[in-house]
């Protein structure tokens, strides 16, 4: 069984809605999530905020933290789950935000640089992923990401 599959099969079993907030996945995550059937009743929120001007006006990330920490930082990934969460009222919830590559942003953060923050609204899980592709940077960075990410929400539905 897929991780997604699992996933919405838990969060049915226990009554759970999901939501993400996603930037370098840019919604593969929530495809992932609603590429499985019946998945509409436990998923209700995918927000890809790949701007820094969405993270702040939709899902609350202080301007202070982007300045001082990046987008690319625990405590962005830590302000977008409790954003997404708060915004879709759903009980689970999955931020990410990364250097997906080939190259990097003006940050100098190495590609691969991914941080990861889910959270049931009393515990938050955060991890960060350090990946070093050298063929289809992209893709498996993106991949690597939403792997994690279902790990987290798993983990948060009780798995």
């Amino acid at each position: 069984m897929l991780p997604e599959e699992k996933l919405v099969s838990l969060l049915k079993e226990k009554n759970l809605v999901a939501a993400t907030a996603e930037s370098c996945t840019g919604g593969l995550i929530a495809k992932r999530i609603t590429d499985v059937s019946g998945s509409s009743a436990v998923f209700n929120c995918g927000i890809v905020s790949y701007s820094n001007e969405i993270k702040r006006s939709v899902l609350g990330v202080s301007e202070e933290t982007l300045s001082k920490y990046g987008a690319v930082s625990e405590q962005t990934v830590r302000e977008m789950v409790s954003g997404v969460l708060k915004l879709s009222k759903a009980d689970v919830a999955v931020a990410v935000s990364g250097i997906a590559g080939p190259s990097s942003d003006n940050t100098l953060k190495p590609v691969g640089l991914i941080f990861l923050a889910g959270s049931d609204g009393k515990k938050t899980i955060v991890k960060k992923i350090e990946n070093n592709f050298t063929n289809d940077v992209r893709r498996h960075n993106r991949e690597s990401a939403s792997d994690e990410a279902l790990k987290i929400l798993l983990s948060l539905a009780g798995d």
